[in-house]
């Protein structure tokens, strides 16, 4: 459909207008009705598709459905059938006393609490607002055979209709100039270009031009700031250049590095549990002689390897960052934007209005000798003050400036009151400059004219030079040229002024005055960078980020910003340059180029892609419509106070200050979010690796289980509990200074690598207890195996509950104390507790969790849960176990560390 738009464009604007006036069945006089339906039906209607809000039952599923809920919701039902429903029907042997609703109420708490907090978050942060059609004005102006001339809305317009447009109207479709009078058109959110384009009724000459460069091509959601014209409608719609870009807004966003970097560590874990739990199935089925029982175990193992808070504890870390921005007055839309923001190394940036103040600053006024000179900036004042005409950005800088220095400098005092206005030439591309008639309190009338280089030097006949007025020889002249030269080359947009004492009289005063005039200097402007946009830069650059522009600005402009703001221009690309590139090459020139100018809003989209291809996270920084699209395909889209509402919509995170610093607070609060994830994962999944390790091995060689599927799960809850604080943790300066991408296969190493220490203690655990310990308080130095020859009966039952009670006690509690103190172990590559503090939260609730798991065994709750209580001296045994299994666990995390290059 685009490609169509473009041909029908670029025929518009190469071919004669009574061509294209047949070819869309219209004339001067507009459309009848009949023409109108057939022209509606044929090109469509002018409604532009955008993004649509998501209905409550979509943003609630996109909260409560993700890899780790799902397996927990199909571990529920499992649980569901066997704890609940064989028990109440007394199916396959089970009694209604068997009836257990505590494993799946747990699992369904932890899914609610984690989907309701995403949620709630999401929904605070703010919806997709649906603002996109805001920007067009809802009427506009048309010639019809049967009405005239008559106000339409904006929806009812159609190929082929005559359309007026002057000055504030908002072009309500692509059109093609038929006539205008000093028509200019500000395209700054469609293009990027700062400055308002004239647009004429000439045919343009058939070429290789962009199509946004066309003279004669007004586009949908510009607007018009001078002049009038008319013209004739030739797309409407999705058809538009607007529309194209909106088109491709509501399509569904790329998959995120967030989003890759979830599925991929949920599937690790998923093709672990496919691993152990047929392993924990068969060993205990043939040791233990019970298969249904095995099963249920196994259903537990499976429960035990899933790290049940993940969602909770992801959605906790990012809300957690969605906060933290807010107090710094950013919005975040997308709470997984938070963890993309962390891992961005490439951050793509309009120019205009993002990096720059979109706005024309006067930087110099200078005397042909080249040297700041006051009576260059008065002049120009009178020039652009006292002029009737549109005041473009630059007659606006000039003012500003000469009010500025008001107070410093008396020649700039009160001009406009000292001063009056006698006449005035107006600006046209003609002549490209602007001529004003002023007189003073003296009664001396004086001409100032100020314009483009070349049209000013070729009617000025002397200049001010070294004081003096003397002809303009041709020495002079090149020194002239080379001056502006110099300028142009910096990025300044550069005019002349010169003045002439007593022109011809009011009345015959007009352009042939235009002659033999005095240049006096030059006025050189800029669109200057904002004030925080080095400091931005080079914060980026410490922390890892690469910054790369791509704006639809000229090349000369740019280079200067880039410069301004401290940023190394080491390529440069050209949207031409990219139109005769395949995707290979461009990718491959893309990894070193840092400035991309004159690009088309696709060429931007094109950019983002291959970049993120080439495995890049990429974030790009925009403001106008021209942006959107872009910002729709990166990893991340940033868009700051000023932006075009589309530009807002595209957003997943907007700065509500224009201080970039805050581009650095989102990437730091996007490492701490992503490095307490990924604690929250490492650990968790290792240690229940671990555990899950020793529950195969025990199961193999115990005579009973080593811990009951309600233990299993109970431990698993006050422990994950304990980590909520996780997202509140202190992380390593070190570890936030480079980008961060999820990478699953770490997970597994780290499993593998640590998950199998704690073993080595569970296995001594288990030697401590069933030889020693169990045997000497509970059945007087005889071994589990041995009861029935020295028991029988009721007593035989008491001794072997009693031994297994003891035993799951003892072992619940050191699973607890290892799984919980090990997190201060491998929450940081340095030694813990001493090079590294964990936060206050996190120390408390891990603390408060291995108090209340140690109390339990002790409690009434114990005994519902099948524990003894334990005599003290089981302590003498723990604490020097912990300890040894603490300084195992920092040596091997030292030696992962030198083998994999990082901990996190």
């Amino acid at each position: 459909m685009l490609k169509e738009r473009k041909l029908t464009v670029r025929t518009a604007a190469e071919g004669p207008v009574k061509v294209i006036m047949k070819e869309l069945n219209t004339s001067l006089r507009g459309l009848d009705p009949e023409t109108v339906m057939e022209n509606r039906s044929r090109y469509g209607t002018n409604k532009v598709t955008h993004e649509k809000k998501k209905s409550l039952l979509k943003r609630m599923a996109g909260a409560f459905i993700n890899p780790f809920t799902a397996i927990l919701l199909c571990l529920a039902a499992v649980s569901t059938v066997t704890d609940m429903i064989l028990p109440y029907f007394s199916i396959l042997g089970h009694t209604p006393e068997d009836f257990d609703c505590l494993t799946v109420a747990i699992i369904l708490v932890m899914v609610a609490v984690s989907g309701t907090l995403r949620f709630v978050q999401e929904s605070r942060s703010g919806n997709a607002a649906e603002k996109l059609l805001e920007m067009i004005t809802t009427t506009c102006t048309v010639t019809r055979k049967e009405n005239g001339t008559e106000e339409i809305p904006m929806d009812d317009l159609v190929v082929g209709d005559i359309v007026h447009l002057s000055v504030g109207d908002m072009v309500p479709a692509d059109v093609r100039i038929l006539d205008a009078k000093d028509l200019f058109v500000s395209q700054s959110g469609l293009t990027g270009e700062s400055e308002p384009v004239e647009k004429l009724a000439a045919a343009v000459q058939a070429g290789e031009t962009a199509v946004t460069e066309y003279s004669n091509i007004a586009f949908m959601g510009s607007n018009v700031v001078s002049g009038s014209g008319t013209a004739v409608v030739i797309c409407t719609g999705d058809h538009t250049l607007f529309g194209s870009m909106a088109a491709s807004m509501a399509e569904e966003p790329a998959e995120t590095s967030f989003t890759k970097g979830v599925n991929a560590v949920s599937w690790v874990l998923i093709r672990f549990m496919l691993i152990m739990v047929p392993l924990v199935f068969i060993f205990n089925g043939v040791t233990k002689g019970d298969w249904l029982e095995a099963f249920l175990f196994g259903i537990s193992i499976a429960v035990g390897l899933t790290p049940e808070m993940l969602p909770m504890i992801v959605t906790t870390c990012l809300a957690k960052g969605a906060v933290s921005m807010s107090k710094k007055k950013t919005i975040v839309k997308n709470l997984n934007s938070i963890q993309n923001f962390g891992a961005v190394d490439i951050l793509c940036t309009d120019k205009t209005g993002t990096l720059t103040q979109d706005k024309v600053v006067l930087e110099y006024h200078l005397n042909v000798s080249g040297k700041e000179d006051m009576r260059v900036l008065r002049h120009a004042y009178l020039n652009s003050y006292f002029q009737t005409g549109y005041k473009n950005l630059m007659d606006l800088a000039i003012i500003h400036k000469t009010e500025q220095g008001e107070a410093e400098n008396p020649q700039l005092t009160d001009l406009s009151e000292n001063y009056i206005k006698v006449d005035e030439i107006p600006f046209d591309f003609t002549r490209r400059r602007l001529s004003t008639l002023v007189q003073d309190k003296n009664g001396k009338i004086q001409m100032v004219t100020k314009g483009a280089v070349e049209e000013m030097l070729s009617i000025c006949a002397y200049a001010e030079y070294d004081g003096e007025v003397v002809p303009l020889t041709g020495e002079i002249r090149e020194k002239i040229i080379n001056t502006v030269d110099g300028l142009n080359e910096k990025g300044f947009r550069v005019l002349v002024v010169s003045q002439k004492s007593n022109p011809s009289p009011v009345g015959v005063f007009g352009a042939q005055d235009e002659c033999d005039m005095v240049m006096m200097g030059y006025l050189a402007f800029l669109d200057p960078p904002k004030e925080s946009t080095m400091e931005a830069i080079q914060a980026l650059k410490r922390y890892g980020v690469a910054t790369k522009i791509l704006t639809g600005d000229n090349e000369k402009v740019t280079r200067t910003i880039c410069r301004q703001v401290g940023l190394k221009v080491r390529g440069m690309l050209l949207g031409t340059d990219l139109e005769t590139m395949t995707d290979e090459k461009l990718a491959e020139e893309a990894e070193y180029t840092d400035v991309f100018a004159k690009l088309t809003p696709e060429q931007k989209v094109r950019v983002v892609r291959v970049l993120r291809e080439k495995g890049h996270t990429v974030g790009f920084m925009g403001d106008g419509v021209n942006d959107a699209a872009a910002m729709k395909a990166a990893d991340i889209g940033i868009s700051v106070d000023t932006a075009v509402d589309v530009a807002k919509e595209s957003a997943d995170i907007i700065l509500l200050e224009k201080d970039l610093m805050v581009l650095e607070e989102g990437i730091i609060e996007g490492r701490k979010t992503y490095a307490n994830m990924l604690k929250y994962i490492k650990m968790t999944a290792s240690s229940n690796f671990g555990n899950m390790f020793s529950v195969l091995a025990a199961s193999a060689l115990l005579p009973f289980l080593p811990m009951m599927s309600v233990q299993l799960i109970f431990l698993n809850l006050i422990y994950d509990l304990s980590c909520t604080a996780i997202p509140w943790d202190n992380v390593d300066e070190e570890f936030l200074l480079e980008p961060r991408r999820w990478d699953a296969s770490s997970v597994g190493n780290f499993m593998i690598w640590i998950g199998p220490t704690s073993s080595v203690f569970d296995f001594l655990t288990y030697i401590f207890l069933y030889f020693m310990f169990c045997p000497v308080f509970v059945s007087g130095g005889i071994l589990y195996n041995d009861l029935p020859s020295h028991f029988q009966g009721e007593e035989l039952i008491r001794l072997q509950s009693m031994y297994t009670a003891m035993f799951q006690a003892g072992w619940f509690i050191e699973s607890m104390w290892s799984q919980t103190l090990v997190i201060h172990m491998i929450r940081t590559p340095k030694l813990p507790f001493v090079q590294s503090h964990a936060s206050a939260p996190l120390t408390l609730l891990t603390c408060a969790g291995i108090t209340v798991l140690t109390l339990i065994p002790f409690t009434p709750l114990g005994t519902i849960l099948g524990f003894a209580p334990l005599p003290l001296s089981y302590f003498a045994f723990l604490i020097p176990c912990i300890l040894l299994y603490m300084a195992l666990a920092t040596s091997l995390k030292k030696a992962y560390v030198r083998h994999y290059g990082e901990l996190l």
